[in-house]
C-alpha cells in the first residue's frame, strides 16, 4: 500500500482531531456529568460528522471514512450522555 504524502498529513489531521474528543469522553464517563454541553451543538455536531463520513465514503477516502468514522462514535457517546442527562434531569442536564 503506497500512501503519498497528502495522505500522511490527512492521516495526522484526523488522528489528532479525532482523539481531541477522548478527554472529554472520559471525563463525562467518570462524572456524568454533561451541564456544560450544547445539546444543539452536538446534535448539529453529529448529524455533521454523519454528512462528512458519507462524503469520505462516496469519495473512497481511507484518512475521512476513518476519521469520521471514530469521531461518530465519540461524539455519539457524549450526545447520548447529554440526552440522557436531559430527560433524567429536565433542562438543568445534572447538578
Amino acid at each position: 500500500m503506497d500512501i503519498s504524502f497528502t495522505e500522511w498529513v490527512g492521516f495526522l489531521a484526523a488522528s489528532l482531531t479525532t482523539f481531541s474528543f477522548i478527554p472529554q469522553v472520559i471525563k463525562i464517563y467518570k462524572t456524568r456529568e454533561t451541564a456544560g454541553i450544547s445539546l444543539t451543538m452536538y446534535l448539529v455536531f453529529v448529524l455533521g460528522i454523519a454528512m462528512w463520513l458519507l462524503y469520505g465514503i462516496f469519495l473512497g477516502k481511507l484518512p475521512i471514512i476513518l476519521a469520521n468514522s471514530i469521531t461518530l462514535l465519540l461524539s455519539g457517546y457524549i450526545l447520548w450522555m447529554k440526552v440522557a442527562n436531559e430527560i433524567k434531569w429536565g433542562s438543568r442536564s445534572r447538578r
